[in-house]
């Protein structure tokens, strides 16, 4: 029996990898601390507005100039700078930091797509646009806590999953060849660019690789290899190597990032 909830997903590259749920509990407390966070910031809003408003309506008795209307304005752009704050919060750190908010960082879990890709900016407006509406009566609660894949409302629209940030791990490590190692040493990335499920489809790509066909290995490790180059923004690479050296010395260069951290 297990605590949480698995989920496996079906990557573009047709790896099959298995996520732990975040629960609700989890997500619980990333939320309360994220409105904590939005909470501070809209009483800094409203502080600063007010103190605006304050001086824009002395400003217009003295000039002689009627103030009701003015304060109705004044009062409309600050309700406006409060809804996108709370709109803006959600989706702008959970685009910026790859599905994850402070408060969810906080309690390590964070959100992918469900083909275990991160969430992009579309994913994000979708779930924030039907958070009140997961909030209202609990519906998000009782879709988590009595779905399969803990889903509210926002994931089921954006097609998105909630789990654990959890790094894989393997039973024995890889063996990698000693080029591989010489080219990892040359590499100059940050990897904590490469998510868990990044390290976990090159895992699976060098334990599957010996039981493929010759011409789905190399179809194979030349689009992993430059999906890496990409998320790792390499433009130029040490020497002339092959597609599966590189995804080595990445898989190896990971494990040493990872290890000092």
């Amino acid at each position: 029996m297990r605590l949480f909830n698995q989920v496996k997903v079906q990557t573009p590259e047709s790896v099959e990898l298995e996520f732990t749920l975040a629960g609700i509990g989890s997500r619980s407390l990333a939320l309360f601390i994220d409105y904590v966070i939005i909470l501070l910031a809209a009483l800094a809003i409203l502080l600063l507005a007010s103190i605006f408003q304050a001086q824009v309506v002395n400003l217009a008795t003295l000039l002689g100039g009627g103030t009701d209307s003015l304060e109705l304005w004044l009062s409309a752009i600050a309700l406006l700078a409060l809804a996108i704050l709370y709109m803006g919060y959600f989706v702008g750190f959970e685009t910026a930091l790859q599905g994850q908010t402070p408060g969810k960082r906080w309690t390590k879990i964070r959100v992918i797509r469900d083909n275990g890709k991160p969430e992009g900016v579309l994913q994000a407006t979708l779930r924030a646009l039907l958070r009140p509406v997961d909030e209202i009566l609990f519906l998000g609660f009782f879709f988590i806590v009595l779905g399969q894949q803990e889903k509210r409302l926002g994931d089921w629209l954006a097609g998105t999953l909630v789990v654990q940030n959890e790094r894989p791990v393997g039973a024995e490590p890889l063996q990698v060849s000693e080029t591989a190692i010489d080219v990892a040493k040359q590499l100059s990335a940050n990897f904590s660019q490469l998510l868990p499920d990044d390290f976990a489809v090159i895992r699976e790509y060098l334990q599957r690789r010996p039981l493929l066909a010759k011409p789905a290995q190399e179809e194979l490790s030349l689009k992993l290899a430059r999906d890496l180059r990409q998320i790792l923004d390499l433009e130029t690479l040490p020497q002339e190597i092959t597609a599966d050296t590189f995804i080595e010395a990445v898989y190896w260069a990971y494990q040493q990032d990872q290890g000092r951290s």
